[in-house]
């Protein structure tokens, strides 16, 4: 059911009941779709020469995944923040958060629910990026892949309306994987492109 008020106006409560989480079978476009949005954000920050990468679930072939594409942005700390901020709004994303290290902004959420595409987009330091090792390991382990795509099938019927929850929950299996990965020489097999 769509509401009527503006997105910014809704309860959490509210939002989550329109905008509940989803798995969904992997969508060989969501790549497609990632490389496009890095390309749009590259235009976007150019003056700021970032890091850009595909992580979360989307950019890891066979599992299920929420169809949000997870877009992480490295960008030196010294840059103006809140010029990025203002440039990204009028680019057209949302800010959802911003701290002295971080923002987040959403693109494909409307009052009606999703867009056919929607994208989360990280914006970091250079440097704070767990999320790529953590990309990388499951890209080469498989088995694991598949093991945190039943951890969160399992977490669905509970956290369906508690976005919060869902990734409280999946906490520690990700911060177990990302140390192992962490721990792995740089240069071995489970090292892959960043720019992916």
């Amino acid at each position: 059911m769509a509401h009527c008020k503006p997105l910014q106006n809704l309860t959490l409560t509210e939002l989550w009941e329109l905008f509940p989480i989803v798995l969904s079978p992997h969508n060989p476009q969501w790549p497609e779709w990632a490389k496009e949005e890095i390309d749009a954000l590259s235009a976007v920050l150019s003056a700021y020469t970032p890091i850009i990468s595909h992580i979360g679930s989307t950019a890891i072939p066979d599992i299920q995944a929420k169809p949000i594409i997870d877009i992480l942005v490295e960008i030196n700390p010294g840059a103006d923040w809140q010029r990025i901020e203002d440039e990204m709004e009028a680019a057209g994303y949302i800010c959802m958060a911003v701290t002295d290290t971080r923002m987040s902004f959403n693109k494909g959420y409307t009052p009606g629910g999703y867009a056919d595409k929607v994208f989360h987009i990280h914006i970091r330091t250079t440097g704070d990026n767990d999320e790529i090792y953590f990309r990388d390991y499951l890209l080469a382990h498989p088995d694991v892949a598949r093991e945190y795509e039943t951890l969160k099938l399992g977490l669905l019927p509970k956290y369906r309306n508690d976005r919060d929850g869902y990734t409280e929950a999946k906490t520690d299996f990700v911060r177990r994987i990302t140390d192992l990965a962490k721990a792995i020489p740089r240069g071995t097999p489970v090292e892959s492109d960043r720019s992916i």
